[in-house]
């Protein structure tokens, strides 16, 4: 009876650890991390290649429409909530135009 109820208490408690609150949770990232510093550095007329050297490769490439590229960097601390940077880089044939941005106020790294 006593070893019953032992296995009983020790497979409670090993199934209690799983939904343990104090669980340690990783930060998130996810994207391009693109500064402001970095935008800035865009003049127009660059040709596309030299906006990557800048920028780095875009996250997402649209196939229908060349002239847009879309750098988008995500951001969750912990399990809380996604924090969101999106920027797109626009351009005329193959020369860099201008670029929408909404920046996130601090960029997290690592």
């Amino acid at each position: 009876m006593q070893k019953l109820t032992a296995i009983i208490l020790i497979g409670i408690l090993s199934l209690s650890g799983c939904a343990f609150p104090g669980v340690y949770k990783i930060n998130v990232q996810q994207g391009n991390i693109v500064t402001d510093e970095e935008l800035t550095q865009l003049s127009e007329g660059m040709p596309r290649s030299q906006v990557h050297a800048v920028l780095g490769s875009p996250l997402m490439l649209n196939p229908f429409d060349p002239s847009r590229e879309y750098y988008v960097y995500t951001f969750q601390r912990r399990g809380g909530d996604i924090e969101e940077q999106r920027i797109i880089v626009y351009y005329n044939g193959d020369q860099y135009s201008h670029y929408e941005a909404q920046l996130l106020e601090e960029t997290p790294a690592y």
